[in-house]
């Protein structure tokens, strides 16, 4: 489980392609929110029952197959609990080629989104403000969920940035430009102890990649 002083933050992860999703709640209890379902749904599932309330909300940072797996059992499972995405990423909710599920031989789908989402919205769930950012690069309709108020600062952060490391640009609607400037303009503005909970791998900070990342970290 990732710490945070504000935050009870639970991290599933699913095999195959080692996709987190988190299920994050208040630390003192309340609802939850559900982040990136993947595939290993019987998991996810038993987190959110784990906290005592169904989730206020499912968020996708984008639409590859790895991240909507879940999408449909957690919306069978509470169909009041809004799934929310990016507008520019919505179309892969519904297309296998598109979300990359095709390529494999396994052909997914997700329901639609209940809201499209745009750059500088700000979302109350959880007990908390999560500011939308747009952060293109490794697909074109990726955003971010920023906790700008928390302490430290909290960055759900899909496939952009890891723990040295930085998301494939390599995908049809990829742009590696803009994935270099969505973390180097955007999320680089953030404190240092800004907490990072990325897609893939560890959590960790934007001052420990700004320091150490070896594709993005600045030198000085």
């Amino acid at each position: 489980m990732t710490e945070h002083p504000q935050l009870t933050i639970r991290t599933v992860v699913s095999p195959v392609f080692e996709e987190n999703a988190y299920v994050v709640a208040p630390a003192g209890g309340g609802d939850c929110i559900v982040v990136d379902p993947g595939a290993d749904t019987p998991q996810i599932i038993s987190a959110v029952q784990a906290l005592g309330k169904p989730p206020a909300a499912i968020l996708n940072t984008h639409g590859h197959a790895d991240h909507i797996a879940g999408n449909e059992a957690l919306k069978d499972q509470w169909p009041d609990a809004p799934l929310l995405i990016g507008r520019g990423d919505a179309d892969k909710l519904s297309d296998p080629v598109a979300n990359l599920s095709a390529p494999f031989g396994l052909p997914l789908i997700s329901p639609p989104a209940d809201r499209l989402l745009d750059e500088d919205e700000v979302l109350e769930f959880a007990g908390v403000a999560w500011t939308v950012w747009d952060t293109p690069g490794h697909c074109s309709g990726h955003i971010a969920y920023v906790a700008l108020d928390l302490e430290p600062v909290v960055v759900l952060g899909g496939d952009v940035l890891f723990a040295g490391s930085i998301g494939r640009s390599d995908f049809p609607d990829s742009d590696p430009a803009a994935l270099f400037a969505s973390i180097r303009e955007k999320l680089f503005t953030l404190p240092d102890d800004a907490l990072v909970l990325p897609g893939h791998g560890p959590a960790t900070t934007i001052g420990r990649e700004k320091r150490t990342n070896p594709f993005v970290g600045i030198r000085e």
